[in-house]
């Protein structure tokens, strides 16, 4: 089950508070888990328990996502401004540098937080950041369809889809090379969590502005590529790589843009050698 944390921020109108939902569990060193755009904290769920066995894993729904409700008015969902709020979310929770390991956008984020020393380590599944324009705007308008679908179907036909093979491509394709290996329930789960989600057109929209230029030299950085990632093309990871040349860069054979239902064994051996 989940938990939640209310914890004071700065906004531009003064002090407020901020709300983040999590899971929590495991012991050892504290490993934080951030999901992509229009995901939800649940996208860990085949490698969490793995995790689990050497850390203390908190898994995170970002803010406007999940469960975790939109930001303050006035906090941007840029860089600038979620970040902060993910350094108070780690004081709240008496989070002393934490690992990090972060997908997509949640790989961005754990890039900036790396940058900024707030972290011990950083794993970095297909980060944004590294694309050309044209990339972008590709990634972008995949992510407006998937968007748009989840918002115009009803739930009893989400349902169907769901039930079958073919019904889970359709629906997360995009996303997973092996679709039919995610469950009915979790597909379901996250087409509503991408259709409810308040961050989402805010986050796409600071994200036109992106790139991720910082090297990153006292904090170790890996960055893995799944082979068949067909929103954030693999070659991404080289780019990455020249901007932070020592990143680890490692392929994800067979494994799609949110590669931990991909193979959950493969994806959790990577974070668990990257943060000893």
């Amino acid at each position: 089950m989940a938990d939640t944390v209310v914890f004071p921020i700065d906004t531009p109108a003064g002090r407020r508070t901020a709300e983040v939902s999590y899971e929590r569990l495991g012991g050892g060193e504290p490993l934080v888990l951030l999901h992509g755009i229009g995901h939800h904290l649940q996208a860990w769920d085949p490698v969490a328990g793995i995790l689990a066995a050497e850390r203390d894993v908190i898994a995170v729904d970002l803010p406007g996502f999940g469960a975790s409700p939109a930001l303050p008015d006035g906090v941007s969902y840029d860089l600038r401004g979620v970040v902060p709020v993910l350094r108070a979310l780690f004081e709240a929770l008496d989070l002393d540098r934490p690992h990090v390991a972060g997908n997509s956008l949640g790989g961005l984020l754990a890039l900036q937080l790396a940058h900024e020393k707030l972290v011990r380590s950083a794993v970095t599944l297909s980060p944004a950041g590294f694309w050309t324009e044209a990339e972008r705007r590709y990634a972008f308008a995949a992510l407006r369809a998937m968007r748009r679908g989840a918002e115009s179907l009803s739930t009893q036909a989400v349902a169907r889809l769901a039930r079958t093979a073919a019904g889970r491509a359709a629906l997360t394709g995009t996303i997973y090379a092996r679709p039919g290996r995610r469950s009915p329930d979790a597909v379901m789960a996250e087409t509503r969590a991408l259709r409810e989600c308040a961050g989402f057109a805010a986050t796409l929209a600071a994200g036109q502005r992106v790139l991720f230029t910082h090297d990153i030299a006292d904090v170790p950085v890996t960055v893995a590529w799944g082979t068949r990632d067909r929103l954030l093309l693999r070659r991404q990871g080289v780019r990455a790589k020249q901007v932070i040349p020592g990143a680890r860069l490692i392929r994800l054979p067979g494994c799609g843009h949110v590669p931990m239902n991909d193979d959950p064994a493969l994806v959790a051996r990577v974070i668990l050698d990257a943060t000893r």
